[in-house]
């Protein structure tokens, strides 16, 4: 348990609610790591657990509570930054328990279903069967009511909160096209890819930059009117450039030529307003020699900015080209960029925000931040560990099966040997302590005194001396 050390750091009693949020994200995150394990496992030894967690519903397990968490986390963030940014209370507590109590049976509901139904709807990412998707859905909508009547009833709005919401409500409505039954597959593929690209490279990252944005000014003290000029610019490219960028999910699939270079120039922009408001923010931030609030929240909102950058941007660039393309689509590559970019742009965002907002909640001024710098460096190194291993697995795996022609079966033996020992023994070495350090720092979060306490007890300890 923490120990308060000072009053309350929150301005607003329904700021509370975000800890609950980042509690069951937390509890996600956990349960996502051993799924990811097993996988690997499976991939080393194919016959393992074979009968009891096959490697589809391992897979479509790991993918889903991916998601859910980074979900639930994002929305935990929102929920502390907008009472924060409309200097006014939330609209409805009570209906934020009801949102995330619809959520988690939502969650629950669709691994049972996987795990003891065998139920799903075969697409990655969005595998949920009926009638858990209208659940997910009804939470994403209960967001919306709660988030909207609080900034607009607040009458203060702000870049922050106005993309904050405007992401949140492009998420459902694209998740909307989720339920809707093509019985043309090509057509409902066709679509799906809509659903995951303008999440990933649309919607998610409006939200994302709304985050980073609260976050600078509270972390770096960056100044307002500048980031808001980038926090315009960038939500006009991510849009432009997102949109554009769906054409290379369109390449192999038997749509016309042009996507090929509407894609191409798409994901060539898209590394661009990744990295914009943040280069900024920085700059702006060594000319006022300013230093950070928190060490262990700055490190993961930089680590997000760097590696948002070069995994969700040049990563997903080098490989989304037409010319490239065709070797690498559907191989270990695109793991490579899927883990990358999802911990660098959401992960570690969600991670600074719980390390800023959960001392503020419970009451904490500075935290001891040794423990918290353990758990970053070991999940960071993970990762890159992993996505090294990934990447090479990747090229050897185009070079052998669609270049030189090999069987695939044959050019798994020869890349699973090194590669899946390589993610395995990294993710048991490396991320899953890492994981267990931020666990631990979550619920055995503790303070240090503020300078009016140290001065308090240094003269308490010499009036006790004399």
């Amino acid at each position: 348990m923490a120990t308060r050390s000072s009053p309350p750091a929150i301005s607003f009693k329904s700021q509370l609610i975000s800890h609950p949020y980042f509690m069951a994200a937390t509890i996600l995150f956990l349960l996502q790591i051993p799924f990811g394990l097993l996988l690997a496992a499976q991939y080393i030894w194919p016959s393992f657990l074979m009968n009891t967690l096959p490697f589809n519903i391992a897979r479509e397990t790991h993918l889903n509570l991916l998601i859910l968490w980074l979900v639930i986390g994002l929305m935990g963030a929102s929920y502390y930054l907008i009472p924060e940014e409309t200097k006014s209370e939330l609209f409805s507590v009570p209906l934020a328990w009801v949102q995330l109590g619809v959520l988690a049976l939502a969650g629950v509901g669709t691994l049972l279903s996987f795990w003891f139904f065998h139920l799903s709807k075969g697409k990655p990412f969005t595998e949920s069967p009926l009638p858990w998707p209208y659940f997910i859905a009804l939470g994403f909508v209960l967001f919306l009511i709660n988030a909207g009547i609080t900034i607009f009833r607040s009458r203060r709005w702000n870049p922050i909160t106005l993309v904050l919401f405007g992401g949140m409500a492009g998420l459902v409505v694209v998740y909307l096209i989720d339920m809707t039954f093509i019985s043309n597959l090509t057509v409902d593929f066709y679509y799906w890819w809509w659903i995951i690209h303008l999440w990933v490279e649309g919607t998610w990252e409006l939200i994302a930059a709304a985050v980073m944005a609260f976050l600078l000014v509270k972390l770096a003290g960056a100044e307002r009117t500048r980031l808001y000029k980038w926090l315009y610019i960038e939500v006009m490219l991510v849009l432009f450039t997102g949109f554009m960028g769906l054409g290379h999910h369109y390449y192999w699939i038997g749509t016309p030529s042009y996507w090929q270079t509407i894609g191409a120039v798409g994901s060539a922009l898209q590394p661009i307003p990744i990295a914009l408001m943040a280069i900024d923010a920085l700059i702006d931030m060594r000319r006022r020699q300013a230093k950070p609030t928190n060490t262990v929240a700055w490190y993961f909102l930089g680590g997000s900015a760097i590696t948002h950058f070069f995994g969700a941007g040049l990563w997903g660039f080098a490989q989304s080209q037409p010319a490239v393309n065709q070797w690498t689509h559907g191989t270990q590559v695109t793991a490579s960029h899927g883990h990358f970019a999802f911990f660098g742009a959401f992960a570690m965002l969600v991670l600074a925000a719980v390390y800023f907002m959960v001392p503020k909640v419970r009451g904490l001024g500075r935290i001891r931040e040794g423990r918290g710098m353990w758990g970053f460096w070991l999940m960071t190194g993970g990762m890159i560990g992993m996505v090294t291993a990934f990447t090479v697995a990747g090229v050897v795996q185009v070079y052998l099966w669609r270049m030189v022609g090999l069987d695939f079966m044959t050019v798994r033996t020869e890349y699973v040997k090194f590669w899946i020992a390589i993610v395995f023994i990294i993710g048991l070495a490396a991320f899953l302590p890492g994981v267990i350090v931020y666990l631990w720092d979550f619920f055995g979060l503790k303070g240090t005194p503020q300078p009016q306490e140290e001065e308090a007890a240094a003269a308490r300890a010499a009036i006790h001396q004399t």
